[in-house]
């Protein structure tokens, strides 16, 4: 089985991230055996009676930084149970996720996540074992836990056969750099508001032309950025044109 096959944890909450495995995408993939999952706390590597982790950081100052030793046995252990494992930490200094990167992360045989906590890691730590930093983006959370939940998610999901339908990856926003076409279920008419007439042709040409067209034009109004960076047809264009003349 190609792509994805393993992903490992490194965290104070490890049960905490566990759950994730135990409902939708994630519960499926690692219930039908597309991907496991392992979490380990740095604790459990600590060699005092106390299980210590942290320390204050040398030169002073607030808060308490993630020690060398437990956290270094705690990821070099979750290494050696993948194999050839992407070491990969969450961090307000790193790259901004995005759907790129979990494309590429999928294809991957093995990931570890390591999510840290308070002031951060002890430089070393990054200097000896993380392969890449990712932030989810410019905030603040209180630990890496729920970015590492959520990139997890991002790219299992992108593994063959772990969605209900074949299309339902390809055709998600950002698939494409663009954001995607809104979208309607029945009933037709609600409260006044009325279902594009087009969805309700039968004329799949039509609908594909409007798809791509409100695809376009959507990006164009809430994400000019993603606009910009992506490469348009001639055809795309057009219908870019018409979307603005609408509005």
């Amino acid at each position: 089985m190609s792509g994805l096959q393993h992903i490992g944890v490194v965290s104070l909450f490890a049960d905490e991230v566990e759950r994730i495995g135990q409902y939708g995408v994630i519960g499926r993939a690692i219930s039908n055996g597309a991907v496991t999952l392992d979490c380990r706390n740095p604790r459990d590597y600590a060699e005092d009676q106390h299980r210590t982790v942290d320390d204050r950081p040398f030169g002073g100052g607030p808060g308490m930084v993630m020690q060398y030793a437990p956290w270094v046995a705690a990821i070099r252990d979750a290494k050696a149970q993948h194999g050839e494992a992407l070491c990969v930490a969450m961090s307000p200094q790193g790259r901004r996720f995005d759907q790129a990167a979990a494309q590429r992360m999928s294809a991957l045989p093995a990931i570890v996540f390591v999510a840290g906590r308070y002031e951060g890691f002890d430089e070393r730590i990054i200097e000896a074992e993380i392969d890449e930093e990712w932030s989810l983006g410019d905030f603040v959370l209180s630990g890496g836990e729920l970015a590492a939940m959520s990139m997890i998610d991002s790219v299992v999901r992108l593994k063959p056969g772990v969605l209900g339908h074949d299309q339902s990856a390809a055709l998600d926003s950002f698939a494409d750099g663009l954001l995607e076409h809104p979208h309607y279920t029945r009933p037709a008419e609600i409260e006044g508001r009325q279902v594009p007439a087009v969805l309700q042709s039968g004329d799949h040409g039509a609908i594909t032309r409007w798809r791509r067209r409100e695809a376009l034009g959507r990006t164009w109004l809430r994400r000019p950025d993603l606009l910009a960076a992506a490469t348009l047809s001639e055809q795309d264009l057009v219908l870019l044109e018409e979307f603005k003349a609408a509005h």
